[in-house]
């Protein structure tokens, strides 16, 4: 199985979609790699990093999720770090 290094970067700008990203980033946690939130307080918004080791249509689905939580944006960046785990 291939997995790939990417960052989902999250925009969340309504605090009660945050309880449903928790619990999704939570049922992902095996390819989370590590997470990092910055409260941004002049603008009411968090601003979440998230780095994950996992096949691409595993990643897609977690950005897929969390971006259809209301008031919350994913956007992805791959890494060209490909590994074949057999």
């Amino acid at each position: 199985m291939q997995t790939r290094v990417a960052i989902i970067g999250l925009v969340v700008e309504n605090p009660d979609s945050v309880e449903e990203l928790n619990r999704v980033l939570h049922n992902y946690s095996e390819y989370v790699i590590g997470r990092m939130g910055i409260p941004y307080s002049q603008r009411k918004i968090n601003i979440i990093s998230v780095a994950v080791d996992a096949p691409e249509s595993v990643i897609s689905a977690i950005s897929g999720k969390i971006g259809k939580l209301p008031g919350v944006t994913a956007k992805i960046a791959y890494s060209n770090f490909i590994t074949n785990d057999d």
